[in-house]
């Protein structure tokens, strides 16, 4: 076996060695600085602080176009109480007590009692009180007054019927409902008052009454406000609502000291004095009713006196609207100082949601002392509105939702409805189209309580102009323009002690007329005499055998290009007072309606072709 070659001391092969050794050094040492320059790149990219990068701001938003001031129409009006042929004049049966329910009344309504298509009036009176002593030194107590019912001619002249009517009936009246509870065609009426309330049914343009066997004159002690016909139950018939208000005796207010300053009595305040449950009286049929209020769940208690079941209200104004479209009436109801109430119905009863659907108090969490009360898709939306009419130095309320979810916030401020509405005390607040234009705008009758206000506030007067505030649209600068005198006319603003109020057309032209009623002075018929041009079309919904003959809660829908108008039949809103039946619709330039379709209170639907403007439509319910 050969031995192997010793390589130790050749030369050759240790130069190839040194050369291998070199060679392989300077790729360690490239690999080195390659590793080192790699690693430090990584290590400088961890360890370094990164650069701030400076993004420039956004361009700044285009701004809003500015929303454009509108200038109000000439909507005037003309008092035409005396030339018509209306001599009425309320008697609060004041003597110098200054006992509250004096100051307080009175309603009205317009109302086709004989059915011969136009709008006659009835005026709702109160009384001397029986003891007052200076009736018999004066003569009055033998020419105590009544309550009135004028007839229209249909041109809007009136001839008193009182007598004939057999409404020649004397009672301390405050307010007035108008509806057809016995489905026979004739309207009836029931009239609330401070005492025994009343219902007259209509035999054929003759009123004879029938509460105790119909079984709705509630309590004598009572002093019941504004009343209303609605069909809660979807039964077909008319059930009957009637708000009341404190519990007043002649004693209890004497014994309260309401003192003017500088002396003398003044009328008092609703705080010293307990609320009262409101009546919900069931229709059974056959002109009897049941008081279903405590089952029904309206009966509210106050929240701080839940042991004593003390009530809650102390209500003056009510209305009625399907606020959720559920196909039910709700009832709106504005307390005097204390929450308002948004009844939701739910079929068999009534849940009170007020401060959940956020009417019950002002943007403060105040309650006011609220008097009047309207609703109406015043945006010609889905949007509906609640206007509230408040006392003095206490802005007119306009809760605004919008969709059907009974979720409200108070806009009057924001929308310009608010602040010129502060100073007078509102009472009757309608929705109204007067100017004909599609928009609903909105109206309030004034007065002051105290006669003698002015002494101890100098920015109050006792007679108060009333207000009209012009719908200008929402993309205006203000959603509402108090309407000037220029504008109106010194017949309109002329200051009067202002209650309730309603309207109807009296002269079939088409636009609708405002009647105002007081507390202890004559009531103003104010014909409107714009000469705008617009045109319009009216509605009178007849029901069939399965709802109500009125058609009370049925809505009407007008469409003309691409603005959608909606109107409920209800004649109840306002205070103490009723509106006419007949639905009106401003058109404004449009000369066709595309289409009209009615939401009938038993959820039937009907759609109307070929409307023809500028006239009334009779409408009878589809079978």
């Amino acid at each position: 076996m050969g031995s192997a070659p010793n390589h130790d001391h050749d030369p050759n092969t240790l130069e190839r060695d040194d050369t291998e050794i070199a060679t392989a050094l300077k790729w360690s040492l490239i690999v080195f600085v390659l590793l080192a320059g790699v690693g430090g790149g990584i290590a400088f990219r961890l360890l370094r602080v990164p650069p701030v990068v400076v993004v420039p701001p956004p361009p700044p938003p285009q701004p809003l176009p500015p929303k454009t001031r509108m200038e109000t129409p000439e909507i005037r009006f003309t008092d035409i109480t005396a030339e018509s042929g209306i001599k009425f004049v309320h008697e609060n049966g004041a003597y110098g007590d200054k006992l509250l329910p004096e100051t307080m009344g009175s309603g009205c309504a317009f109302f086709d009692y004989d059915n011969d298509g136009d709008q006659d009036i009835v005026f709702v009176n109160s009384c001397r009180w029986p003891w007052d002593a200076t009736a018999d030194d004066q003569g009055r107590k033998h020419t105590q007054p009544t309550q009135a019912v004028y007839q229209n001619d249909g041109h809007g002249h009136f001839v008193e019927v009182t007598k004939e009517v057999g409404l020649d009936v004397t009672f301390y009246g405050m307010g007035v409902a108008c509806g057809d509870y016995d489905n026979d065609g004739d309207t009836d009426l029931f009239f609330t008052a401070v005492g025994k309330n009343r219902l007259f049914r209509n035999d054929g343009g003759k009123f004879v009454e029938v509460t105790d066997e119909a079984g709705v004159g509630g309590v004598e002690s009572q002093w019941s406000t504004s009343a209303g016909w609605l069909d809660y139950d979807n039964d077909g018939d008319l059930d009957l609502f009637a708000a009341n208000y404190i519990e007043w005796t002649k004693e209890k207010d004497l014994s309260q000291k309401f003192t003017l300053i500088g002396g003398g009595r003044g009328y008092g305040r609703p705080q010293p004095f307990r609320g009262v449950f409101p009546y919900l009286y069931r229709n059974d049929g056959g002109g009897k009713f049941s008081d279903i209020s405590k089952e029904a769940g309206v009966q509210i208690v106050n929240a701080s006196a839940r042991e004593s079941k003390e009530p809650a209200a102390k209500s003056l104004g009510i209305t009625f609207a399907d606020l959720d479209a559920d196909g039910r009436l709700d009832v709106v109801i504005a307390n005097d100082t204390v929450q308002n109430f948004l009844l939701h119905n739910q079929g068999d009863r009534f849940e009170e949601i007020g401060v959940l659907a956020s009417i019950a108090f002002d943007l403060q969490g105040d309650a006011r002392g609220a008097m009047g009360v309207d609703t109406a898709w015043f945006r010609n939306s889905p949007a509906i509105g609640i206007a509230i009419g408040n006392f003095s130095n206490e802005m007119t309320a306009l809760y605004v939702a919008k969709s059907n979810d009974l979720l409200f916030r108070d806009e009057a401020v924001a929308n310009g409805l608010g602040p010129a509405s502060r100073i007078e005390l509102k009472f009757g607040v309608l929705f109204v189209d007067l100017d004909l234009d599609c928009r609903q705008d909105l109206f309030s009758a004034n007065g002051h309580l105290e006669i003698e206000i002015n002494k101890v506030q100098s920015s109050q007067h006792y007679e108060q102009p009333p207000h009209l505030f012009w719908n200008c649209g929402p993309d205006s600068a203000n959603e509402f323009e108090l309407v000037p005198l220029k504008n109106c006319g010194p017949d309109f603003l002329k200051p009067n002690v202002g209650r309730g109020a309603a309207y109807a057309d009296i002269d079939g032209d088409g636009d609708l007329d405002l009647l105002i009623s007081t507390s202890g002075q004559a009531p103003r018929l104010l014909r409107n005499d714009q000469k705008l041009g617009h045109h319009w079309v009216r509605f009178q919904l007849t029901g069939g055998e399965k709802i109500n003959r009125d058609a009370i809660g049925a809505v009407v829908e007008v469409q003309t290009g691409k603005v959608t108008q909606r109107r409920q039949v209800m004649p109840t809103r306002s205070y103490l007072s009723q509106v006419e039946l007949p639905v009106t619709f401003g058109l404004g330039s449009a000369e066709k309606i595309d289409e009209v379709r009615i939401r009938w209170p038993d959820g039937s639907t009907q759609e109307l072709k070929d409307v023809s403007i500028d006239t009334l439509h009779k409408v009878q319910q589809a079978n």
